[in-house]
């Protein structure tokens, strides 16, 4: 093995700690003003964080890609977009929010990437207003969800992890049409920068 591959391994573990610390960055970002519980506040900060994620990795796929599908009988990249957008408001919905009269979307309506990402911007804003709404003593208020009783908090868990599941799809899609998602190239220019001054 090289000195030069020797050296590079040596600086893995700094590297991987760089890497991870940039990707929990945006996700830390909303300050607390004092209003709210560490549980709310990091609420929305992760609402922040995924709705960057989400909405610049739309903006990175080219338009000729938004049909695209892995198979027959998958959503495509445009309609699972608009399906995060349309799932947002329902879910939200169910902790008492009223969504705007726009909210019913038809994840086959549209494959324009500017009128998805009009319709992500909208969703992930409001979203974020009907969370900021919440009080603590709502968390522990039982709503009835999907023919059962959970509480507001475990709605909001719900919420997060939908997105994130759909983050993810996305970012598989995005790959498989050769798109990096945004983030990682900006981990990765910081990542080569770092290297450089070793």
């Amino acid at each position: 093995m090289s000195k030069t591959s020797l050296r590079y391994i040596s600086f893995l573990p700094l590297l991987a700690g760089i890497a991870f610390v940039l990707s929990l960055q945006s996700g830390l970002a909303f300050a607390n003003d004092g209003t709210k519980s560490g549980f709310m506040t990091d609420m929305l900060g992760q609402l922040d964080r995924v709705k960057g994620q989400i909405v610049s990795l739309e903006g990175a796929v080219p338009q000729d890609k938004f049909t695209y599908r892995p198979a027959e009988g998958v959503r495509s990249i445009s309609e699972v977009y608009l399906h995060i957008a349309g799932s947002s408001y329902f879910l939200m919905s169910v902790t008492g929010a009223k969504p705007p009269a726009n909210s019913k979307i038809d994840e086959k309506g549209t494959t324009d990437k500017a009128k998805i990402a009009d319709a992500l911007k909208a969703s992930f804003d409001w979203t974020k207003d009907a969370v900021s709404k919440l009080s603590d003593a709502d968390l522990d208020k039982e709503v009835p969800f999907f023919g059962q009783k959970t509480s507001i908090r475990n709605v909001l868990f719900v919420v997060l992890s939908h997105l994130h599941e759909h983050l993810g799809q996305s970012i598989a899609y995005a790959r498989a049409n050769g798109v990096v998602p945004p983030w990682t190239e900006e981990q990765q220019a910081q990542l080569k920068n770092a290297m450089k001054k070793k």
